[in-house]
């Protein structure tokens, strides 16, 4: 099946507009079970979606082994993006490594792993502020020079950091979160990855749940969710309220709350592609959806009021997470 496809940069990467973000398919939110995620890439990868996005850190490992598992006999057929750069400190939280000899370790790993020769997007995951990021990007652009990665992108990279970066080797995608609750960063950020001829991948899209509309009360909250302060007790009605808002919209343009806020973000520009997790294949159905959904100027600016940048109560990270964001 052909899906709608957009381009990630300049250099020739092209990616179905909606892809997999497949970080839950190791537990984060909730327990997964390989082979039915296995299932799920297949059936995704049968419904023209191209675009798989992983890490070395989801699972530690634990994600490209099932990526790599699922994808077998299909390579031709996805773009397969992964990340590196977070390590484990057992007892603290996550560490970053961007050193060019790490860089070279990780990729090598995430390799063996996936069980293929080539990632075709390959990105630091977290900027390592203790290493200059000409150091960490003049590693990876060696690795495209040895074959071993096609493309090269940056994740909650500020936009001082990206120009530094895109002036050692072109940047294909900078992968940020961005949904209708959180805009500011991502915002600023696409303001300089456009004018670099930049792709945007926009994860988290529909709030980590938020906005889907399923999560109603704060008794839903479970997993991961509760440690993310726009879940907690003191932001939860307030955050709650502008969902109300997007199903109001929602069911009069007769489509899904998660419908409506992936149509509303694939409509901020052509350069912007969403890669929304889940483990269900009724709720990829569901987000590809979105892609039918046509807005007009007019719904878009209705939706931009319903919320207003800056009107999401609490910020998207814990403390300790946020000090790794956009720097």
């Amino acid at each position: 099946m052909a899906l709608p496809h957009r381009a990630l940069g300049i250099g020739g990467l092209s990616v179905s507009t909606v892809g997999l973000g497949c970080m839950s398919l190791s537990g984060v939110y909730g327990e997964a079970d390989d082979a039915k995620s296995e299932e799920l890439i297949r059936y995704a990868i049968d419904l023209g979606v191209d675009h798989l996005d992983s890490s070395d850190m989801y699972g530690w490992g634990h994600n490209e082994l099932v990526i790599g598992r699922a994808i077998k006999g299909r390579r031709d057929k996805v773009v397969l993006a992964t990340k590196f750069g977070q390590i484990q400190r057992p007892g603290q939280s996550n560490g970053v490594n961007g050193r060019p000899e790490y860089v070279q370790q990780a990729c090598e790993a995430s390799l063996k792993r996936l069980n293929e020769d080539v990632i075709d997007l390959y990105y630091q995951h977290r900027v390592d502020p203790a290493v200059p990021v000409e150091e960490t990007v003049g590693a990876m652009k060696r690795l495209v020079e040895q074959g071993k990665v096609r493309f090269l992108g940056m994740s909650e990279a500020a936009p001082d950091r990206i120009r530094r970066a895109n002036a050692v080797h072109p940047i294909a995608a900078v992968q940020t979160e961005y949904s209708l609750l959180y805009r500011s960063e991502a915002e600023e950020t696409r303001e300089v990855t456009r004018s670099l001829g930049i792709g945007f991948v926009a994860y988290a899209p529909l709030g980590r749940g938020f906005l889907t509309g399923t999560i109603k009360t704060f008794d839903d909250v479970d997993g991961r969710r509760a440690a993310h302060p726009r879940f907690q007790k003191e932001n939860f009605d307030q955050n709650r309220a502008l969902v109300a808002k997007i199903e109001a919209i929602a069911a009069e343009r007769k489509c899904t709350p998660a419908q409506l806020v992936l149509a509303w973000l694939l409509a901020q520009g052509e350069d912007v592609t969403a890669i929304p997790g889940t483990r269900y294949p009724a709720r990829l159905d569901e987000n590809l959806g979105a892609l039918k959904v046509s807005l007009s100027a007019e719904d878009v600016a209705r939706i931009d009021a319903a919320v207003p940048k800056g009107a999401a109560a609490g910020t998207r990270y814990p403390a300790g997470g946020m000090g790794g964001v956009f720097i």
